[in-house]
């Protein structure tokens, strides 16, 4: 008598078995998951929720044909290093040890897409001559990626910015000591620029003890069609 009980569990057991492999053979395997599952208490696990897909340099949809995807970060207080990413390579990054405190130019050849040159240009302590023998000689149809470190305007004189507003720029003009600034611009534009972001600093406002917050900008660049020779 004392046996009824454990031999009741084990009928219980088996019968449990038996009817799960007839419903397996019958119905196949979802049935007899449902049926396991049924029996242990669990309900069916929701269905989990699909990742935002990202497309090149992260952006949430892709650019149209002949056009270049890119993402520019300004640097975060004197701490982080900017990024400067296009068609989903990095240009410019700390990772890449080719950042540095001021500007950081990233020039592009506006009908292929291929990078030309990178470069920093100090705007503390640097001299802005670097900077205009940099910025004089472009061709037409290059484009310039500008990211800001630190300072980027202490060093800017009158000629430096009205190169830089000859690139689209309408923000330069005010620029001044540690704002954030990210700019997408090029040689030879007939109009302003509709890719371009400052943030001033201000004691009011900065997130971070002396400067303003990082700045992020994407999106597409529509390519040029080849200069007519």
């Amino acid at each position: 008598m004392r046996l009824t009980g454990p031999l009741r569990a084990v009928a219980v057991v088996l019968l449990v078995g038996f009817t799960w492999l007839l419903a397996n053979t019958l119905f196949g395997g979802e049935s007899a998951s449902s049926m396991l599952r049924f029996f242990s208490g669990t309900s069916e696990d929701a269905t989990p929720e699909p990742h935002p897909r990202k497309y090149k340099c992260g952006l949430s949809a892709p650019c149209p044909p002949k056009h270049l995807a890119f993402r520019l970060v300004s640097g975060a207080a004197n701490v982080i290093g900017p990024k400067i990413c296009l068609e989903d390579k990095m240009l410019v990054s700390s990772v890449k040890n080719n950042v540095g405190r001021g500007l950081n130019i990233a020039l592009v050849n506006g009908v292929t897409g291929e990078l030309l040159e990178t470069k920093t240009f100090d705007m503390w302590a640097g001299d802005v001559s670097d900077l205009l023998k940099f910025l004089r000689p472009l061709h037409e149809g290059t484009l310039v990626f500008v990211a800001s470190f630190d300072d980027a305007a202490t060093k800017l004189n009158e000629e430096s910015r009205r190169l830089f507003e000859e690139l689209g720029s309408t923000a330069v003009k005010d620029l001044a000591f540690r704002d954030s600034w990210v700019f997408v611009g090029a040689k030879g534009i007939e109009n302003k620029s509709p890719f371009e972001q400052r943030m001033k600093n201000s004691k009011s406002s900065n997130k971070y003890e002396g400067w303003p917050e990082s700045l992020e900008m994407d999106g597409c660049i529509p390519l040029r069609p080849p200069l007519e020779s």
